[in-house]
Parts: structure tokens; C-alpha cells; sequence
């Protein structure tokens, strides 16, 4: 899916919502400022919890948690209904022109698959003091973006892959040299001219980001979608809470102020950000938050994909509203698109996954950073990510029945680089009962694989000399002649009636930590 022109949702025509299901009627001020009074009732009911710990860690990464309220739009799709949600996103979602004409590059199998960044950013300009204090997070550090995930979904809409990538993750900023990942968009947004507006510097920032992510991955980046940090209440207390499951119980009072004990246990409000903000006291500090990050969306989306929400058209309407008012989204975002596309996809089909990383390491700043691996081996690692699914396999052909040694004429070629293999290979099938055509060298030696060749038609004879060698390769070819079949040696032969080497396979290109929204082992 490229960029779109944006427009009414597909379908919607030139329909408009009738002022009492208009949640934009009778409402002073844009969708984000609504976003913004309902999220700070949110904090007035996090401060009957109880004072919030003095210190804090993490910054806005936990607003991520919220950017599973994409799929809130996208998993309740439904005729008319699945329309009138997609109208009400609409009415309330922010814009803005995230996606840049140029650096934007990649390649993939179907041009209607989709890559979709998702960004949380951690400015806290729109917080007040007492909101700071509550949401225990401290004072406003800038605008840099602390959680980056890129979502892919195929044409098809059967998957859905999220990979997140560390904020210390060492990469090259295009026009800025290396530096930690989470500083590109500050980079954009600084290098946009002072006296241009606020929404024009952060669709700086945001192109810049995109780009960044575009040359790491080998993707064309097709949508943007940033989240906002108090938007992650809205989605919390709409769906009820989420089920988390700890290996152990932990207590960092002293810096996220998360106290859980072990186990099975359903989070919201402030006691989810305090499980996603943890980094202190967990074995791989932010990686295992990225753990966190993860399991709460994935919590979020079973909550979404449940019978509660999926029969209750009010509920559905509420998460909707959530997630459309606490997103900002590239200009050509198609929300009723998105969620046509991803109707079929369940929580065992949506996988979360980190992207490959070497260690951590020391800047030249003397920083702690994070060294991921080399560009070929991530763009390996997307290009599988992204490579669409295989078209169901034809119904296999019945095996040919197999004949008599004695029917088949067998040409023995030595491929092997072993002088006198092919005349030992041919005495052993002579006294299997074959019949020894000629034996000479294959067109050239090394050849890895050992082979049998045979003319269209010759299926049997070929099906009875595969039997005499197992593992070999058989294959169809147009230099076999018909009634002979050919007998290539490669180096992985090893006798007439022994099986051949199999093949090393190659190590898979894999990120840390691949689990499915279906998971509910514990973590730590």
C-alpha cells in the first residue's frame, strides 16, 4: 500500500454523520484538545490511587502501548458498522505530513502490502504541573521519540509483524552521521525553520525519522502513526484492564513505583504505566521493557479480538474514539482500508519481535548505545519479515511406480572433484542390478549437490534409481536423453545404497524475543 491521496474512507462517498453520532457536535475545540480533558480526567482518577513515586524512568516509551489502538479501527471492521467507526476515527484523528517525497525507499513482493511506523513521542509541553506529578513524569526532556515500532501487514491482511527497535540503538541519520535512534526526529524538527508552524517542525521531525527507519530497514515506509503519552489511559481504561504473567515479583518503588508479584494479574491506569515504564531491577533492563511494551499490546489486541468487545457495538465505539483522538497519522492513511485489510488476522497471527542487535557498547560521547547488526543482515531479516505469503502448494502428483534395475540405463557423471568415483559408483550399480550406460566428468566439478536427471517421461526410472541413492535430487532435464537416466555426483555422495550428506542449513536471521499476541507465558 503506497500513499494515498486522503479523502473520505472507501465507501463513505460524501456521506456525513448526523449530528447526534457526530462526536464532534456540541464540542468546543479540535480532536486533541478533547483527547486532552478526558485524558486528564483520567489522571484526576490516578490520583485517588495514591502519590505517585518521586522518580522516574522511561519517559513517554509506554505511550506505544497505545498505538495498538490502531488496530481498534482495524480488527471491528464490519459493513456499515465497520463505516460508521471509520467515520467517527475520522471525525476526531490528527494529521499530519509525515511521509517525505525522497529517502523513503524499498522494495517488496505485493505493492498492496503495508509498513506502518509507530512512534511514541515523549514531549510533556501539553502537561501540566500537577499532571507531571501524577503520571510520575518528570519534567519535559524534549521531543525526542522514545518507542519506535514498525508494523508490516501483507496484502492479504493474514499477519500483522510488529519489531521494535531500542532508542539507544547506534544507527546513521541521514545528513547527521551516527547517533542513537531516538534522536532523529529532534533533528528534523530542529532543522525546520524556527518561524514555520508547530505542525509543519513536527512532520519534520517525523519525516527525518522516517527516513532513518527506511535506510536501516530496506523498506519503504508507507504510514506514519504518533501517540501521545496521556492517550495511554484512554485505552487502558476502555478495554478493563490487561493480563500480564511475571516470572517474579518485583518491586521498584523507588523509580517506576511498580510493585506486582508474581503471576497471572489484570493492570490498568497507573499501574499499567508502571509496568511498562520498569527498566530497574529487570535482567536485561530495556530489552526486557521492550518485552513489557510488547505484552501489553498484545494484551490490549486479545481484549479487542474478545467476544466482549467484538458483541458489544458501545465498547467498540469507545476504543475507536480512544485511539482515533490520541493518534496523529500521515495524510494518507486510510483507516476503513486498513481495517478491510486486516479483517481475518487473529492473535496467533500477530507476532512481536525485536529487531537483531550485537550488544550494548560506549559512544565517542562516552554513551551507552546499542549496536545493532550489520545492514545486510537486517535487511535480510525485513525482507523476510516482508516477504509475502506463500500461494497455497499444488496437490502433490502421485509418486511413479517404480521398475526393475534391470529396465533402467543409467549415464554416471562425476561432479565430485574425487578422481574415480563415478567408475566406483557405477560397479556398485551394476551389481545392484542396474544397467551402466557411460560414466565420464561432469561439464565441470564441485558440485555440491548430486543429482538425477531424467527426460519428460522417464518418471519411473528416475522414482527407481532415487531409491538406489537417497536424499539425491530429482529433477527434470532437457540434456537427459529419453529411456537413460543420469547420475551426477556431487561432493555430499557417499555410496550406491547409503544416503547422501543433507545439507547444512543456514542459520535464520532472527530478532530477540518473537511472540505471537496468543502468548501468555510469563516475563519478566
Amino acid at each position: 500500500m503506497r500513499r494515498e491521496n486522503p479523502g473520505s474512507p472507501a465507501g463513505g462517498g460524501d456521506r456525513q454523520l448526523p449530528a447526534r453520532l457526530d462526536p464532534r457536535a456540541g464540542r468546543a475545540g479540535s480532536g486533541r484538545a478533547r483527547s486532552r480533558h478526558q485524558a486528564a480526567d483520567a489522571v484526576d482518577a490516578v490520583d485517588a490511587e495514591g502519590p505517585a513515586p518521586r522518580r522516574r524512568t522511561g519517559r513517554a516509551a509506554t505511550a506505544a502501548r497505545v498505538v495498538a489502538g490502531v488496530l481498534s479501527v482495524v480488527l471491528l471492521a464490519g459493513s456499515g458498522w465497520g463505516w460508521y467507526l471509520g467515520q467517527v476515527a475520522e471525525a476526531t484523528v490528527n494529521r499530519t505530513d509525515a511521509i517525505p517525497t525522497d529517502g523513503n525507499e524499498g522494495t517488496g513482493d505485493a505493492p498492496e502490502a503495508m509498513n506502518l511506523l509507530l512512534v511514541g513521542n515523549d514531549s510533556r509541553a501539553n502537561l501540566t504541573e500537577d499532571q507531571l506529578a501524577s503520571l510520575n513524569a518528570g519534567s519535559d526532556s524534549g521531543i525526542n521519540t522514545d518507542t519506535m515500532i514498525l508494523v508490516h501487514v501483507p496484502a492479504d491482511g493474514s499477519r500483522a509483524s510488529f519489531v521494535s527497535f531500542p532508542r539507544d540503538s547506534y544507527v546513521q541519520i541521514p545528513g547527521y552521521g551516527k547517533d542513537k535512534l531516538n534522536a532523529a526526529y529532534a533533528y528534523g524538527y530542529a532543522e525546520t525553520p524556527a518561524s514555520a508552524s508547530e505542525e509543519v517542525r513536527q512532520a519534520g521531525g517525523a519525516q527525518l525519522l522516517v527516513q532513518t527507519i527506511s535506510r536501516l530497514t530496506g523498506l519503504q515506509i508507507d504510514h506514519y502513526a504518533e501517540v501521545d503519552l496521556l492517550g495511554f489511559f484512554n485505552l487502558s481504561s476502555v478495554v478493563g484492564g490487561v493480563e500480564v504473567n511475571l516470572c517474579e515479583a518485583v518491586d521498584d518503588s523507588e523509580w517506576s513505583g511498580a510493585v506486582f508479584d508474581a503471576g497471572i494479574q489484570t493492570i490498568s491506569g497507573a499501574d499499567a504505566l508502571k509496568f511498562v515504564r520498569q527498566r530497574h531491577g529487570l535482567p536485561r533492563g530495556d530489552f526486557d521493557r521492550i518485552v513489557r511494551q510488547q505484552v501489553f499490546i498484545a494484551g490490549v489486541l486479545r481484549k479487542m479480538l474478545s467476544e466482549d468487545v467484538l458483541l458489544d457495538l458501545g465498547k467498540q465505539r469507545e476504543l475507536t474514539e480512544a485511539a482515533s483522538q490520541s493518534l496523529t497519522i500521515d495524510q494518507g492513511l486510510d483507516l476503513f482500508q486498513l481495517a478491510e485489510q486486516m479483517q481475518s488476522v487473529t492473535a496467533g497471527s500477530i507476532e512481536f519481535q525485536t529487531i537483531p542487535y550485537v550488544g550494548t557498547d560506549r559512544d565517542e560521547q562516552d554513551r551507552s548505545i546499542i549496536q545493532l547488526e550489520d545492514e545486510d543482515t537486517l535487511h535480510e531479516f525485513f525482507a523476510d519479515l516482508s516477504a509475502e505469503p506463500a500461494a497455497p502448494a499444488e496437490a502433490t502428483p502421485a509418486a511413479p511406480e517404480p521398475v526393475a534395475p534391470s529396465a533402467v540405463t543409467v549415464d554416471v557423471l562425476n561432479g565430485s572433484g574425487t578422481s574415480g568415483l563415478a567408475a566406483k559408483a557405477a560397479g556398485a550399480l551394476e551389481t545392484a542390478g542396474f544397467v551402466v550406460g557411460t560414466t565420464g566428468n561432469a561439464g565441470s566439478s564441485g558440485h555440491d549437490t548430486t543429482l538425477v536427471r531424467y527426460a519428460a517421461g522417464d518418471e519411473a526410472l528416475a522414482a527407481t534409481l532415487a531409491a538406489a541413492v537417497p536424499g539425491a535430487v530429482v529433477e527434470e532435464s532437457a540434456d537427459a536423453v529419453s529411456g537413460t537416466v543420469q547420475l551426477v555426483l556431487g561432493t555430499d555422495f557417499n555410496a550406491v545404497g547409503q544416503a547422501v550428506d543433507p545439507a547444512v542449513p543456514s542459520a535464520p536471521v532472527e530478532g530477540e524475543d518473537a511472540r505471537t499476541a496468543a502468548d501468555t507465558g510469563c516475563i519478566n
